[in-house]
């Protein structure tokens, strides 16, 4: 399966991947503990390792492209794969997230990335601006 998600926060692009690709920021913005690099091929874990991954393709402050999985997978389930648009315009980004080769069972995923990222992103960002 897959979705897509679109999500508008009052940040630059660049705040948004920044604080994505870096250990301090991702943990801020989401509240729960991540290792994170910006480098291409370099591992992730986030939400005390319940999440981790690889970065696949980084583009500077518009494009991340990362292998992604929980715990909840199981062993002989291939990663899935998050693509994450930024799109500024004015005083705000659109983040569209597009999530694919989820497995059947994911789709508690969609709120997921609500509740444990786009909220608390919405809260981080909206203090900060």
């Amino acid at each position: 399966m897959e979705f897509t998600i679109k999500r508008t926060f009052k940040a630059t692009a660049k705040q948004i991947y920044k604080s994505w690709l870096s250990t301090q920021g991702h943990t801020k913005m989401t509240r729960g503990t991540a290792y994170v690099s910006d480098k291409v091929g370099d591992s992730f874990s986030a939400w005390e390792g319940y999440i981790t991954g690889a970065n696949i393709e980084l583009v500077p402050y518009s494009k991340i492209v990362q292998s992604w999985r929980t715990s909840n997978f199981e062993t002989d389930e291939d990663d899935s794969q998050i693509e994450i648009l930024l799109n500024e315009r004015e005083n705000e980004t659109e983040l569209i997230l597009k999530h694919t080769k989820v497995p059947e069972s994911g789709e508690h995923y969609i709120t997921g990335w609500d509740e444990h990222y786009f909220e608390p992103m919405k809260a981080y960002f909206d203090q900060l601006n």
